[in-house]
């Protein structure tokens, strides 16, 4: 028999998988351009995430996370041919951020710590996403970010055990989805689809 909270980890999940869906499409007719560093971060950090969600008890709350792995794996792979690849010196910061986060958890015996700065390192891995966004706001999947956000939100309500491990992550992703969401339409509004780069 199903609790709620697995029963909101599977909607969760299905909406994750569901919500890209649009994305992937978009990822391989080339009317979407995913930064290719963004998502090899996102995978990355990602996976580190849903590790120290299940260490710290989330249970079926972890599954979204899990999830995101996934698909940030995929979108990484198709970016490889079909997006973009300008790698800057804070890419490769927030990479090495994610290095560091990891061995923050796994050799010094800090999870928290290594999660806070796992979230920050994610969160900030959006940057490129955004510069390139910025000029270029039909170059991402507009309805992927708002589900991601909507999923994310609905994971918070899965988890088992309610902690900084369990919760910062998808806190901090329905956050920057909703917002990215938000940019997105303001920049949309001043540049027409018709007048874009």
């Amino acid at each position: 028999m199903f609790d709620y909270k697995t029963v909101i980890s599977i909607i969760a999940v299905l909406l994750t998988f569901g919500g890209y869906a649009p994305y992937i499409r978009d990822v391989l007719q080339k009317k979407t351009t995913p930064h290719a560093f963004t998502w090899f971060v996102w995978t990355l950090a990602s996976a580190i995430a849903c590790a120290l969600q299940i260490s710290g008890g989330a249970g079926p709350g972890a599954w979204v996370t899990l999830a995101v792995v996934l698909i940030c794996l995929l979108i990484f792979v198709l970016s490889l041919r079909n997006g973009h690849k300008d790698i800057t010196r804070t890419d490769v910061v927030f990479l090495i951020l994610s290095l560091m986060a990891l061995g923050l958890w796994l050799v010094a015996k800090l999870p928290i710590w290594s999660n806070i700065l796992i979230v920050t390192v994610d969160v900030l891995g959006f940057a490129p996403t955004i510069r390139k966004s910025w000029s270029k706001p039909y170059s991402e999947t507009l309805v992927t970010y708002k589900i991601t956000a909507l999923r994310h939100g609905l994971s918070i309500f899965a988890q088992q055990q309610y902690n900084i491990l369990t919760t910062l992550y998808p806190v901090a992703w329905t956050a920057a989805n909703a917002l990215f969401s938000l940019l997105l339409i303001l920049r949309r509004r001043v540049i027409p689809r018709e007048n874009r780069p």
